[in-house]
């Protein structure tokens, strides 16, 4: 893969070219987690938020970029997951003029979040304080939910296309810049490490779905983009390349899995038997390697949550050898 670009970055900005700018949102404390862009363009905008927590670590990056409380046109989620949208209430409050876009099945949980919020709970516990927060409510009226595809006007006859693309998540979509033909690409072509260019699936439960994921690649692929945007983390321009990749990683992490569940082992088996087939594969989890990386590496990319939701979806197919699923 092509060594990510832009100009070197200062205080967690990085200038991309066409006045896109990569903002990291210092999740959880860390570096090169989560990535914000803002899009500096006649109507400002914004793709993703963060977490609760980094809402005033965007607001100082866009302050710096000269986009004051009242400049900020919009912001676009790709999907409500709380590293990605987590910090959308609080970023509505700071910046009263901006229009929020959604996925039509996203925008209720913008709105009302208390249902979000609690699921989340029961899964992090007392973890959830720190990595991702509280996700404040946006106002209904400041909400524009999209379907199979949208259009955010940019300004100057630039805009923003939005296009569904499910499988990792069922809110979930890509934004492609008429101006520069980056694909902002949310969680669908998975998690890449900028350090070692490794790219990892993201599968979480509960709706990832093998071949929709693959149908979105596809169509991101026909989309024919100039750079992917990774939301964690950065640009990339081996578009086919890299999106072939990441469809070869779903199918390993499927195989794998359905090996483990056809044996009806337990989901800890599961995890180690994908952790042994995919050992070599990536350096930033490698044994020997940058333990802070490899931390990271997981805190962004878990490969129990990965397994799980494989796990959850395979529980809808019959086992191998049985005429249902399992008891």
């Amino acid at each position: 893969m092509n060594r990510a670009e832009g100009s070197s970055a200062a205080g967690g900005v990085t200038g991309l070219g066409h006045e896109v700018y990569q903002l990291d949102t210092r999740m959880a404390g860390h570096d090169k987690i989560t990535a914000s862009y803002l899009i500096r363009a006649g109507r400002p905008c914004l793709v993703e938020t963060g977490t609760a927590p980094s809402a005033p670590v965007i607001k100082d990056a866009l302050a710096g970029l000269g986009i004051g409380s009242q400049d900020l046109a919009t912001v676009v989620v790709t999907h409500i997951h709380l590293d990605h949208a987590g910090g959308v209430g609080d970023i509505a409050a700071m910046f009263p003029a901006a229009e929020i876009v959604v996925h039509e099945r996203g925008a209720r949980h913008l709105a009302d979040p208390g249902r979000l919020m609690a699921s989340a709970r029961r899964v992090y516990g007392d973890a959830l304080d720190t990595l991702f927060g509280e996700m404040r409510p946006v106002a209904a009226d400041r909400i524009r939910a999209v379907g199979e595809e949208g259009s955010i006007d940019l300004g100057g006859g630039r805009r923003l296309s939005s296009h569904y693309s499910p499988g990792h998540a069922k809110h979930h979509v890509g934004l492609v810049d008429s101006a520069s033909s980056d694909l902002y690409v949310g969680d669908a072509a998975g998690v890449f490490i900028q350090e070692t260019r490794d790219l990892r699936p993201a599968t979480p439960p509960p709706d990832f779905d093998l071949a929709t994921a693959l149908g979105s690649l596809r169509m991101f692929a026909a989309l024919a983009p100039s750079r992917l945007l990774f939301s964690h983390y950065g640009p990339v321009t081996a578009v086919t390349e890299t999106l072939e990749r990441s469809a070869a990683e779903l199918n390993l992490w499927v195989e794998e899995t359905r090996r483990a569940r056809d044996a009806r082992l337990d989901l800890d088996h599961a995890v180690a038997m994908v952790a042994e087939r995919t050992r070599g594969r990536y350096r930033a989890v490698a044994p020997g390697g940058d333990p802070e990386l490899a931390a990271r590496t997981e805190t962004v990319s878990s490969t129990e949550a990965s397994v799980a939701g494989i796990l959850h979806w395979l529980g809808k197919e019959p086992v191998a050898g049985s005429a249902g699923p399992p008891g």
